[in-house]
């Protein structure tokens, strides 16, 4: 019995990342700040009381993220509107917001990106950070 070549997980970042068309801090801010984009903050609550959130980001933790996202879906978010919106995924480092930005693309969301960085790059670059 053969089946695909099994993968690790180095590689399927690399292949999902060449599908992103990623955004650094900045714009994502400025993009989130003139209506252009929803902010989506996966990161679990351990994380979030820790460091902070990020002001009018939707909090979804991951293992929810395809069902309160898909327009479509029984469990949506009532920011998820449409097929059309571009979703901003952001996870702690900008590692697990790749395969969960790929995975909303599975769904039709073919604008989903993540930030490069995660929460910790938009800290560290200065934009809005408030208490959980």
């Amino acid at each position: 019995m053969s089946g695909p070549r099994p993968v690790g997980i180095d590689e399927l970042l690399e292949r999902a990342r060449e599908d992103l068309d990623r955004v650094e801090a900045a714009e994502a801010y400025e993009a989130a700040e003139a209506g252009r984009a929803l902010l989506v903050d996966t990161r679990y609550a351990a994380l979030r009381e820790r460091d902070g959130v990020i002001p009018g980001a939707l909090v979804v933790e991951r293992n929810e993220l395809e069902w309160r996202l898909d327009p479509h879906g029984s469990h949506r978010a009532p920011q998820a509107t449409s097929h059309d919106l571009r979703i901003v995924v952001i996870c702690n480092e900008g590692y697990a917001s790749s395969l969960a930005a790929l995975s909303l693309r599975q769904l039709g969301l073919h604008r989903a990106t993540d930030l490069v960085g995660g929460f910790q790059a938009w800290k560290a670059a200065g934009f809005p950070v408030t208490a959980a």
